[in-house]
């Protein structure tokens, strides 16, 4: 995937289908610890141990539809070809972590990409789910809560095409104003 913001929406949709009812994606950015490392926590149906060591080979999938699961896989590739790693914690019945690290100045590193449209996307795609999405850099914090953005809005359904496009512009804001120290 060409930018990990890619990533971030493969892991949170494979939270959403596991009937996760709060996710919460951390991201901190780091120009002065040279790391990029993103935390994502659901707690959905999580993972058996076996399960959890086989998520990370490509030639597993518990998709019918084809017979590969790339997603993890590409995740984990990525993080250890700039010098970081992938780590999955999963108990059933509670959720799972998914930690990863990235050398934020490393070569290979593909940009974090736009999470404007990556938080719009994910919010759009929650049914009976809430996300907490935390972005810390070096120049600030930035966070957004759908729940708190439904008690703002006085909505229990904040799918609607303006305010998703506002979250959009909201999020891409935020993040360019801590981004930029």
């Amino acid at each position: 995937m060409k930018e990990i913001s890619m990533h971030i929406l493969d892991i949170v949709m494979n939270s959403v289908k596991a009937k996760a009812t709060l996710i919460e994606l951390f991201i901190e950015d780091s120009i002065k610890n040279n790391s990029l490392k993103i935390n994502i926590k659901d707690n959905g149906v999580g993972m058996s141990r076996e399960m959890t060591n086989l998520v990370t080979d490509p030639f597993f999938t518990t998709r019918t539809t084809r017979k590969v699961g790339l997603g993890i896989p590409m995740l984990k590739e990525a993080c250890e070809r700039c010098n970081g790693y992938l780590k999955i914690d999963s108990k059933q019945g509670e959720g799972t972590i998914i930690e990863c690290l990235f050398e934020r100045n490393n070569i290979d590193r593909a940009p974090i990409g736009n999470m404007g449209d990556t938080i719009m996307t994910i919010i759009n795609s929650l049914k009976g789910c809430e996300l907490i999405y935390k972005h810390i850099t070096d120049g600030g914090t930035f966070v957004l809560s759908t729940s708190e953005i439904k008690r703002v809005l006085d909505a229990s359904d904040i799918n609607d095409t303006e305010i998703l496009m506002w979250i959009r512009e909201y999020v891409n804001e935020n993040v360019r104003s801590i981004s930029n120290i």
